[in-house]
């Protein structure tokens, strides 16, 4: 039937109005046809984007970490020791860590909230040693020079993932007196079995990185559901799946509830007996850095609690 046949049978005026909208639609088809070509495109062009360890690397972050295992005996090198002026004028220092695994003693959790808004948080671990050595391990996103962090450019292949090994000095020191972000210093309850287990496992995930880039991604390869891997391998079903993992400023909630925080004070009082910003402060210039910012009952307590058992 031809259009105008069509309107002459459902009255002229009314045919033509009808006609004109179904000319309108099929214009219409052509920009969303063409923007679902661009955008499959773009989509083609950003899978096909490879991890590469070979960029211009912000100067923080141009080292990666490795660690050699023999025995108990681990030869760390690449540990960042940084010092900072301010969050942009800072003198990067790499050194070389020996650590003897079995005088691993103690296991820190770190939450580092970045929002007015209560859900994006960096988190990452420490592990204490019998000698006072204290080693930070923070999964984070690699930067370019110049290059800022991104959520949505966290999903878009858009950041290689490393791991920093650092000195607490450095990675906690830079958060709480130079971004002055707050940040959440919490023992945590475990066995010297489970311990030695997760430092091996992250410091495999070290070595892995430097010899097979991966991309970081905001929702499934962050901060803290690197964590949440590193403890499934030693202890499957131990940390349920939960939305921490995306807003991970509530993960220290998680945490408490899952038992896992060595502390016997109520939820509502927990948390703010564990900010450390105001001993980060006090000894940011000294050597006992990591004393003081546990220069509080802050004592881990060990059981089985990250087993299940």
């Amino acid at each position: 039937m031809t259009y105008e046949r069509f309107a002459d049978r459902l009255g002229y005026d009314r045919g033509m109005r009808i006609l004109e909208e179904i000319r309108a639609r099929r214009w219409l088809r052509i920009p969303a046809l063409l923007m679902l070509v661009l955008l499959l495109a773009w989509l083609a062009l950003v899978i096909s984007i490879r991890p590469s360890n070979q960029r211009d690397w912000s100067l923080d972050q141009d080292r990666l970490a490795t660690a050699q295992i023999k025995g108990e005996r681990v030869l760390l090198r690449n540990v960042r020791n940084t010092r900072y002026r301010s969050v942009s004028d800072f003198d990067v220092r790499w050194e070389e860590r020996r650590v003897d695994l079995t005088q691993l003693e103690s296991l820190w959790y770190l939450v580092e909230p970045f929002s007015d808004w209560r859900g994006p948080a960096h988190t990452f671990l420490s592990f204490g040693f019998a000698d006072g050595q204290y080693l930070a391990i923070s999964a984070e996103i690699r930067k370019e020079r110049g290059e800022s962090f991104s959520p949505l450019k966290g999903i878009l292949r858009q950041y290689e993932l490393m791991y920093v090994l650092g000195d607490e000095r450095d990675l906690i020191g830079l958060r709480a007196n130079h971004r002055h972000d707050a940040v959440y210093l919490y023992p945590i309850r475990t066995t010297p079995e489970k311990m030695h287990a997760l430092l091996r496992s992250m410091l495999a995930r070290v070595n892995q990185l430097a010899a097979k880039p991966e991309f970081y991604n905001t929702l499934t390869n962050n901060c803290t559901s690197n964590i949440v891997n590193h403890i499934e391998s030693i202890a499957p079903g131990r940390v349920p799946l939960s939305f921490t993992t995306l807003l991970p400023a509530y993960s220290d909630n998680f945490a408490y509830d899952l038992g896992l925080i060595a502390t016997t004070l109520p939820r509502d009082q927990y948390r703010a007996a564990h900010q450390i910003n105001e001993m980060a402060r006090v000894h940011a210039d000294f050597d006992s850095f990591s004393k003081g910012i546990r220069s509080r009952p802050l004592t881990p307590a060990r059981s089985d609690r990250i087993s299940g058992e």
